[in-house]
């Protein structure tokens, strides 16, 4: 089938033809029909298989069949858990509304608001936001969404890892009852299908893929290494493979950082993105690495949902995750858009017990190998990486983790006490 078979109007079509696509993903056949239909959608599909694409265009479509009045109140609300995808779903918006009489706008943390504020004051018929800048911005009374005709939730499994249900609710509360709502997701959980019932209306259900499956285009190899060697192997890996674009995951801010700079030591270009980094030095990270300017561009998970890199050939696991489901966001960065793509993962002894549970997660046996010079600790102890990497339950787990790794200036936890309510919600802004 063909977007036009589809039923997107000629600007759409024009606009998909300029970024080069010519034939639907999966996501997109199956969401884009009953989304167009006015039909409460819950979406399930592999990273980097076109999810973006399957609520925007028929989103576009809707609002370019049903204009308003001349000053335009905000009709839709895309909501996003990270900076970083907040401002790649705008800019897909932008794309594909090109040749069409729609205003989009995006609003995160990090950065100051009256820029944003003067883009909202102009009209908006689009907002993508997450949830701090959001609300933030409402309680100053500075955008209202009380007239939001369409709701999607983006990356929601995300969004409840990182502690935001308590926010979505509120924003939910300040959105009329009538209205389409949207959840898109590359893992449903529990959680995720509970939600769901909180928010979609006689949904339609759709799923490109199984869930927690890796993409086919994705090469994927372990090398077992002891710990000490791990940042000698990398550097070797990427020289002697003349690597010219890798994204490297750590799974702590400060690891990161030393990481960064052992590879400039090396004569590697890198830069780290992280929590504790400013929105202007992420920012300018990420455009370096598209570039090409920097080589290597070293991040913790806030990176692995947020992040869209045509053709990007390399995604290495310094250290594997501790939830096995970030390795299949992590390492859908590469093989996108049904390219090509080599994920590599550097294990020690002490990360045995979550490669295990990794390959049980995506059902197969990685493969594994051993350069020489770079053999494991056969003395090493395999028991799972401490303090503060210990296997909890999950939801411990995410939000611990998510105090390291998500994307604000400051890092707390998610405790009830004031102050920590006050790092978590500017750590989600």
């Amino acid at each position: 089938m063909s977007f036009q078979s589809l039923g997107l109007s000629d600007a759409l079509l024009k606009a998909i033809s300029k970024k080069g696509y010519t034939t639907p993903s999966p996501i997109q056949l199956k969401a884009i029909p009953p989304v167009l239909e006015g039909r409460d959608v819950l979406a399930s599909a592999q990273t980097g298989t076109g999810k973006t694409a399957g609520f925007t265009l028929p989103l576009l479509q809707y609002l370019s069949e049903n204009p308003k009045e001349k000053f335009r109140p905000i009709r839709a609300l895309i909501l996003t858990p990270t900076r970083e995808l907040a401002a790649q779903v705008y800019e897909s918006v932008k794309d594909y509304s090109e040749f069409l009489n729609i205003k989009s706008a995006v609003i995160f943390g990090g950065v100051n608001q009256k820029p944003q504020v003067a883009t909202l004051r102009r009209g908006v018929d689009v907002l993508v936001a997450t949830p701090g800048r959001l609300l933030d911005l409402q309680n100053q009374n500075l955008l209202s969404i009380k007239r939001v005709e369409v709701f999607i939730l983006d990356e929601a499994d995300r969004m409840l890892d990182m502690g935001f249900l308590r926010d979505i609710e509120r924003i939910m509360n300040l959105m009329p009852d009538k209205r389409q709502n949207l959840m898109f997701s590359a893992t449903f959980s529990k959680d995720i299908r509970k939600l769901a019932n909180t928010i979609l209306n006689n949904p339609v259900q759709v799923e490109a893929t199984p869930e927690n499956s890796t993409v086919d285009a994705i090469s994927q190899k372990v090398y077992r290494v002891a710990k000490g060697k791990k940042t000698d192997l990398i550097i070797k890996l990427i020289s002697d493979g003349n690597w010219k674009q890798v994204l490297v995951f750590n799974r702590t801010k400060h690891g990161a950082n030393k990481l960064c700079k052992k590879m400039v030591s090396a004569g590697i270009s890198a830069a780290a993105i992280h929590g504790n980094k400013s929105q202007g030095a992420r920012t300018k990270a990420l455009a370096g690495f598209k570039s090409g300017s920097v080589r290597v561009l070293v991040a913790t998970d806030i990176a692995a949902r947020g992040l869209d890199i045509p053709l990007l050939p390399h995604v290495v696991n310094f250290e594997l995750p501790n939830i096995s489901e970030d390795y299949v966001h992590r390492i859908g960065r590469t093989g996108r858009a049904g390219a090509d793509g080599q994920a590599v993962s550097l294990v020690s002894a002490d990360e045995t017990t979550f490669l295990r549970d990794i390959e049980k997660l995506i059902g197969q046996k990685i493969e594994v190998e051993i350069v020489e010079g770079f053999e494991p600790d056969p003395n090493a102890s395999t028991e799972p990486i401490r303090p503060g990497q210990n296997r909890q339950p999950r939801n411990s787990r995410s939000r611990s983790r998510n105090s390291n790794n998500s994307g604000g200036n400051r890092s707390g936890g998610n405790n009830d006490k004031s102050s920590n309510s006050r790092r978590r919600n500017d750590r989600r802004r």
